[in-house]
């Protein structure tokens, strides 16, 4: 795939040891508008679950101060792929937002990073809407269970439950505080799987959230296990209105996986499909209509978003059989692959406590940091493309 690379863009490591940093998922705002201050989080221990009495620090790199790590916090609500969700608030240049634990309950938090203000809020989130009024959110106690590395130590009241009606999506209104469950998991255990029926034992979830560009509709993933058939464990991607109304079966064949929204209208995922099988498709809202994207480049599955433009796809791969990961560029218009680096992912690093480069672009477009070990523990990278993208 990367015979010829040609030369590399630019790249430096932003965060150093003895402790080790990341930031997680790739769909969340990581820099700020300015593109000065990169968000990520402090860990001193790696290769084990966390625990209720295990927090990590927040903070953010001045790439204009010789990347000078800025501590803003601890979290005790936070997992290794994504960490407590630390994000800044859409449109704010000193508002961050992310996940706590006060006592035995789930709490966000919100910080202004210059003065040092902060409020609580009564529930979690996972992702926040466009105008940064709303926000969404599983059950992450179920998640910690049911796949680990997403959720948090929390017991789940309702872990015995296949489907419960008292679980499932939740949206909070940031001004308020008011919360509601909008979405449950029995609602949607009830539409039929195009693909079949539910294996006997299957026990269901919700995760990956995603508001569309306007935040007029939403996507997530409701994934279930094969209960007493291991084989049968299957995902259906849905999308939704704001207000969890007008669901929508975007793909029912049961391997959606990554995706990012391409304005409010279309969605690129990795799943599979019959007219391809796995492949990154196009799929339009509220409608059956779907095509394939680059068939011949993006043939792996990886960590996609839109750079702004629309042009540019920024995505990523799993460790190849020598154990490299490789983020990489993908022009939609040429169809042409620009490979960005190629990372060592020791072989330590599997399963809930693995370390995936989850590319995340800055506003502009022109620079991506990701997460890798290559250097002896997790640490964030900085790659500049800003020559690359130029057309």
């Amino acid at each position: 795939m990367f015979a010829e690379d040609g030369k590399l863009p630019p790249a430096r490591q932003i965060t150093r040891g003895p402790k080790f940093h990341w930031f997680g998922y790739y769909d969340k705002l990581q820099f700020d508008p300015s593109s000065r201050y990169v968000l990520g989080m402090e860990v001193g221990f790696e290769h084990r679950s966390p625990t209720a009495q295990d927090r990590i620090r927040i903070g953010m790199v001045d790439l204009q101060d010789r990347d000078r790590w800025i501590d803003l916090g601890s979290s005790g609500a936070w997992c290794w792929q994504q960490g407590c969700m630390l994000q800044w608030l859409p449109g704010s240049g000193s508002e961050v937002i992310y996940n706590d634990r006060d006592g035995e309950t789930l709490v966000s938090r919100i910080l202004d990073v210059r003065t040092g203000r902060q409020r609580t809020l009564p529930g979690p989130i996972y992702c926040i809407s466009p105008d940064a009024k709303w926000a969404l959110a599983p059950d992450f106690p179920r998640l910690a269970h049911e796949r680990p590395g997403y959720g948090y130590a929390f017991p789940d009241p309702y872990r015995d439950v296949a489907a419960p009606k008292e679980s499932g999506i939740w949206r909070m209104d940031l001004g308020t505080g008011k919360r509601e469950l909008i979405i449950t998991l029995e609602q949607v255990s009830r539409i039929p799987y195009k693909l079949g029926e539910w294996g006997a034992g299957s026990v269901h979830r919700f995760n990956h959230l995603l508001y569309s560009s306007g935040g007029k509709r939403f996507i997530f993933l409701h994934r279930r296990n094969g209960g007493a058939n291991k084989e049968a464990g299957a995902t259906r991607m849905f999308t939704a209105g704001a207000d969890g109304g007008k669901l929508h079966v975007l793909d029912p064949y049961g391997n959606t996986s990554h995706f990012i929204w391409r304005r409010d209208t279309h969605v690129m995922a990795w799943a599979r499909h019959p007219s391809h099988g796995d492949k990154f498709y196009v799929y339009e809202d509220l409608s059956d209509k779907v095509e394939v994207i680059g068939p011949d480049v993006m043939t792996v599955n990886g960590h996609n978003t839109y750079l702004p433009g629309w042009r540019w796809v920024l995505n990523d791969t799993y460790p190849d059989k020598d154990r490299l990961q490789h983020p990489y560029l993908y022009d939609s218009v040429t169809g042409a692959r620009r490979p960005l680096a190629h990372f060592l992912s020791p072989k330590e690093y599997t399963g809930e406590w693995r370390c995936d480069t989850h590319p995340r672009s800055s506003p502009d477009g022109k620079l991506v940091c990701v997460d890798s070990p290559h250097h002896g523990g997790r640490q964030m990278h900085l790659i500049d493309i800003g020559d690359m993208i130029k057309v």
